[in-house]
């Protein structure tokens, strides 16, 4: 690193902004920023975007690291907020504003958590709905720090929101202890001020900054500062002058600030392109519409990079000579040195509290979190029958330690708390993860699999010197309704959703900045199309990964990547700016499953909100972790869609035994008496055979997959552990090892394994003398070994995927000394032990969680179970829980196995497929036709059974503004009321116009439509097709292609498109749309867009065509030979000649 800067004015910025909480204004992360302060001379950093405080996480690690290594910088911790004098004067002209119906629907909408500033709009005076000001506030300790949190989250709340978050006066009377307060830029209260009062001259200005400055200073006293800028508007030298004046008035001292937006004097250019990018999919302001990027910083007139005490001189004179504005340099020199004064005297050296804060509540009063966790423990295994075995007992008293020692007992309470709250609503998961290794998870209800039938190590869960909080992730039918529900219940400032940040993609970014520098989008694409394929195997052969999913890094796409090297050698500004822009943060959302849980949050955490949810500002998951360390624990509260279909299968079985109308509460006596994994047979022979060994492959959790299903067919499995071992076998790692291959051998002929030892056999046996589960190689190293705990087998599994030197290889090889030792000791060979290990370090790769493995295992199983014995009630619900992307196939699966289909009907159709009177009809339900709301299904529900076109039209009962036009017109397109349609209409058409497009309000007028349009022709067999698909969501094959072409497309054994067999190189298919497209060469070419019988839209690039002879008929059926490529998907050469029209 090269020499620091030395500065002979002392100066410390005390107005930055980072990208992270500023996106597409600020650039860069909070760490750039105070690495460049650092090294440019300076001993400390204020972040204060804007509006929010998204950014502070990064910021506290990042001194954390700079501690570490000896740098001597201080982080100040700020907000440049968004203000206003009243909140409740803009609230009564907002709701004024909302009279408007137009104007309220986009009211409602401008709930974000993404706030962009736009720069020009500083200077205009806006409209009351879109007011605000900047202010700048600082903490000078813990409390200010709070009382800025405080202030944050409460800007958020729904009546201080609209497109920007916002303060006043009452908040910051209430909220301003410990805090530093200025002025901020030409955005700023005094700007306000000058903005809104300039046309009427200096004087009035000058009114209006006395009165916010009274209040200020009413507010603060002398933690209030005036803030000057230095940089070529020369409005910003008239504001400056007057704030000048006005300080000196009351006796309010100034500062300089650099108002810095990125993190490095060479940065300008890309943060005038970041900028711009931010307005892309936002309508782009005029100046970045209009503008090409500046050549030189000297066209934008100012440089807002972190600078020192001696840039800041110079930026003031420079600018204020210049524009020929005249200054008292001493009191200039005064303002830009004070900030040192400021950062270093006033405001402390400190640390945020990093206190854990779990909620208390979940605490029985007069307990303490120990004691109240062994009581409910106890409680639970009472309840399970277990107390009077000693070995429960003592692994109990095992695990209770460990979480007494960890301090994690409260943790354990909340997600007993959860637990509890999510069982009285829906069902949830077996359990997910190494957390089914805990008894105490079992016995708090957290999870259903009892750990120690099963063999699950609670040390692959948590171990003695864990410091990290446990991480158990909860699978529940509804993840939505329960998040909601905690919320209500314990409140919006106990449970917050966790925050995602989005990052720009490579992939996406070549394509926008190539749009500036005005490349041809079609060689942009060209590269962005192959550039992950052309680096992913190079990238995974350095890290010597032969099989599986590999998302290379930025680096390694940029390095590995032949075609996007030569894309970005010919053009080098791209890449210039690529390289700063990668993963800079593009907008915020919600993590899938996350949430926080805590007491007053809002006090501890400055709150956001992101259409109109509550959530964090800080996120936790795979690459960042902010959460933990800030002292707040995340619970992942996660969807299970098989949970749903299990729910809806029970449904209809209590339905089908005399229960009309299943509440949830029957429907989990049901589940806990036949489907709980402590009450269901999982031995049942039937439920194999039946299943798993014949492939009855309906909506069954885990076999989804032809290959899966294949395999499990082949191992015919006998009981859970043998479910298991297919589901971690069947992932890329193990099958390109051909363990599956090898599993089958060895299943098949036990008697030819070779154990080698008592104890291998003991932990191997039940998978066939594999290492398929994580925990056996703990388990062998641990009982092999010489005085090696379970807790270093457990160890081992991370530590032997490392390699070369560092403490994590001399850990291993300490491991494995001892490893070695304990085998010569038990009378084995030193090669045999060299061997086992060679064996552990091979199968450390692909090696699978048990205790998740048997957890979801058991979930496939119950799946399996209702198909077994209530196979109408399990296919229903498997229709109703499919997604619409998936339902054709879902149907086609349902005619496999012998069901009927009943068409949608007013009469017999509910809210979910319903089981026909023969047990082998589904009826499809009203919730499949698109456009037919909940309110209009309840009303046909309610008043059914329609025995006329008049009864369904002109009922006294029936509310026709929920059952209207709209809901009429798809419920005859869907052929809904068909059998209402008497000899009095000639066709479907006549129907639908008589009745639907021109509703009657009157018998009279449904006869006169009757008569106008009975000469009317039928819909075409295209329209029927076109309605029928978007109105159901199904393409009706029937009518398109023959049984007798199915047939024969089975016997020769054509797939469809979507079942495409390589080898084969032949499928059919359904063109629906012919797009004709021309290369960057001029040559035609199509683009077919097709869909087969189970409903999957798959696109065809036909090259070689002539548009004038090569004619393709939509909706009939063809079949072509065809080329598949990974990269650009299906294809077919020479025109059409290898298509062929079927019928």
């Amino acid at each position: 690193m090269s020499e620091r800067t030395q500065s002979s004015i002392p100066f410390v910025g005390l107005h930055a902004h980072s990208g992270t909480g500023s996106p597409f204004d600020g650039l860069g992360y909070p760490g750039e920023h105070m690495d460049f302060a650092y090294q440019n001379g300076n001993d400390a950093l204020a972040l204060t975007d804007h509006g929010n405080m998204n950014g502070f996480a990064y910021q506290v690690q990042h001194a954390q690291k700079m501690m570490k290594e000896g740098k001597n910088f201080k982080p100040i911790f700020g907000v440049e907020a968004y203000f206003l004098p009243s909140i409740e004067e803009w609230r009564q002209e907002l709701e004024r504003a909302k009279e408007d119906k137009k104007a309220k629907k986009s009211i409602d909408k401008s709930a974000s958590g993404t706030t962009i500033e736009n720069e020009e709009n500083k200077r205009e005076v806006k409209n009351i709905l879109n007011r605000r000001r900047h202010l700048i506030l600082l903490a000078q300790n813990q409390t200010g720090l709070n009382n800025i949190f405080s202030l944050v989250s409460k800007s958020y709340r729904e009546e201080n929101f609209y497109r920007f978050p916002r303060i006043d006066y009452a908040m910051l009377k209430e909220h301003n202890e410990g805090v530093i307060a200025a002025s901020a830029c030409l955005g700023g209260v005094y700007a306000g001020n000058f903005w809104e009062n300039r046309e009427k001259g200096d004087e009035a200005v000058l009114n209006a900054m006395r009165e916010t400055t009274r209040n200020m200073v009413d507010i603060f006293g002398d933690r209030w500062y005036g803030e000057l800028q230095w940089n070529n508007i020369l409005e910003q030298h008239q504001l400056n002058r007057l704030i000048v004046k006005v300080c000196d008035e009351f006796g309010v001292k100034l500062i300089s600030t650099a108002d810095s937006h990125y993190p490095n004097r060479d940065a300008w250019k890309d943060r005038e392109l970041y900028k711009r990018l931010g307005w892309l999919s936002r309508g782009m302001p005029k100046w970045a519409k209009d503008s090409e990027l500046p050549e030189g910083v000297e066209e934008i007139g100012y440089e807002l990079f972190p600078k020192n005490g001696d840039q800041m001189w110079e930026a003031y004179k420079d600018y204020s000579e210049k524009l020929g504005v005249e200054y008292n340099d001493d009191l200039i020199r005064e303002s830009i040195e004070r900030t040192h004064q400021i950062a270093h005297e006033r405001i402390e050296r400190f640390m945020p509290d990093n206190t854990v804060r779990l909620p208390n509540f979940v605490v029985p009063a007069g307990q303490t979190p120990d004691r109240a966790l062994v009581a409910a423990c106890v409680d639970g295994l009472r309840g399970l029958g277990l107390t009077n075995k000693a070995e429960y007992v003592d692994r109990l008293k095992e695990e209770m330690n460990i979480i007494s020692e960890r301090g994690f007992s409260k943790y354990f309470l909340t997600m007993k708390s959860i637990a509890d709250k999510a069982t009285e609503v829906q069902l949830t998961g077996a359990g997910r993860g190494s957390a089914a290794g805990s008894l105490v998870a079992y016995a708090l209800g957290i999870t259903q699999v009892d750990p120690i039938k099963y063999n699950l190590l609670f040390s692959r869960f948590m171990t003695k010197d864990s410091k990290d909080y446990p991480d158990i992730d909860y699978d529940v039918s509804n993840p939505m309704e329960l998040k909601e529900m905690l919320i209500d219940e314990w409140g919006g400032n106990t449970v917050v959703p966790i925050s995602n940040f989005n990052k720009l993609q490579l992939r996406s970014l070549i394509k926008d900045i190539a749009k500036f520098y005005e490349v041809p989008f079609t060689e942009a694409n060209a590269v962005t199309s192959k550039m992950l394929a052309e680096a992913t195997p190079i990238a995974k052969k350095k890290h010597g990964i032969k099989a599986g999913v590999y998302a290379p890094t930025f680096e390694e796409v940029m390095e590995y990547s032949d075609s996007l090297k030569t894309f970005l050698r010919k053009y080098p500004k791209i890449k210039t700016h690529v390289e700063a822009l990668v993963g800079e943060v593009r907008s915020v959302s919600r993590h899938a499953g996350g949430v926080v849980i805590g007491e007053e949050l809002d006090k501890y955490m400055p709150l956001i909100n992101s259409g109109g949810v509550t959530q964090t500002p800080w996120s936790e998951g795979q690459h960042v972790r902010q959460l933990e360390p800030m002292g707040f624990i995340k619970f992942d509260i996660l969807g299970l869609s098989t949970l749903k279909m299990i729910e809806g299968a029970v449904y209809h079985i209590l339905k089908k035994q005399g229960n009309p109308d299943p509440t949830f509460e029957d429907i989990k006596k049901f589940y806990d008496e036949n489907l709980h994994p402590d009450s269901i047979n999982l031995k049942d022979k039937k439920v194999y055979e039946n299943i798993f060994w014949k492939g009855k492959w309906a909506g069954i959790f885990q076999f989804a997959e032809k290959g899966a299903q294949n395999f499990c067919k082949r191992t015919k499995p006998k009981n859970i552990i043998d479910i298991a071992s297919i589901t971690s076998i069947y992932r890329p790692g193990p099958l390109s090892a051909n363990v599956h291959e090898d599993f089958v051998e060895a299943k098949e002929n036990p008697r030819g394994i070779r154990y080698g030892h008592d104890i291998v056999k003991e932990v191997t046996k039940e998978t066939y003398g594999f290492l398929i589960f994580q925990e056996q190689i703990a388990l062998l190293a641990h009982r092999l070994g010489k005085d090696l705990s379970l807790d270093e087998g457990n160890k081992l599994r991370k530590l032997l995927t490392k390699k070369g030197t560092g403490a994590a290889v001399e850990q291993k090889n300490k491991i494995k000394l001892k490893f070695i030792q304990g085998c010569i000791d038990k009378g084995l060979k030193e090669q045999w032990a060299e061997k086992m290990w060679a064996k552990f370090e091979y199968f450390s790769g692909y090696g699978f969680n048990k205790s998740h493995a048997v957890s979801y295992s058991i979930i496939s199983f119950q799946c399996a179970w209702l198909f077994n014995y209530y196979p109408d009630c399990w296919m229903a619900a498997f229709l109703d829980k499919e997604p619409e992307s998936r339902k054709e196939k879902a149907i086609n699966i349902a005619k496999k196995f012998g069901f009927k289909l009943e068409p949608v009907n007013i009469n017999r159709s509910s809210s979910v497929w319903d089981i026909g009177e023969d047990q082998r009809t589904l009826i499809q339900p009203l919730t499949s036709i698109k456009g037919l709301g909940d309110k209009a299904i309840e009303q046909i529900i309610e008043h059914r059974p329609f025995n006329s076109v008049e009864e369904l039209l002109f009922s006294k009962e029936i509310v026709y503004s929920k059952l209207n036009k709209k809901a009429l017109d798809v419920l005859i397109k869907a052929e809904a009321v068909d059998e209402l349609m008497d000899d009095r209409f000639k066709n479907q058409k006549h129907f639908w116009l008589s009745v639907a497009d021109n509703r009657p309000k009157t018998k009279k007028k449904l006869s006169e439509n009757i008569e106008e349009f009975k000469d009317t022709e039928d819909f075409t067999r295209d329209e029927y097709i076109e309605t029928k698909t978007n109105i159901t969501g199904m393409f009706p094959l029937t009518l398109v292609v023959s049984d007798d072409i199915v047939q024969r497309l089975n016997y020769y054994k054509v797939p469809t498109i979507s079942e495409w067999d390589h080898d084969l190189g032949v499928a059919w298919f359904i063109p629906r749309e012919v797009i004709k497209k021309k290369t960057v060469k001029g040559r035609p070419y199509f683009i077919v867009k097709t869909i087969d019988k189970n409903s999957v839209m798959t696109d065809i690039r036909c090259w070689g065509v002539n548009p004038e002879k090569d004619k393709l008929f939509v909706n009939r059926p063809y079949m072509a030979k065809l080329n598949f490529d990974e990269q650009w998907g299906f294809s077919s050469r020479g025109a059409l000649q290898n298509w062929k029209l079927l019928g």
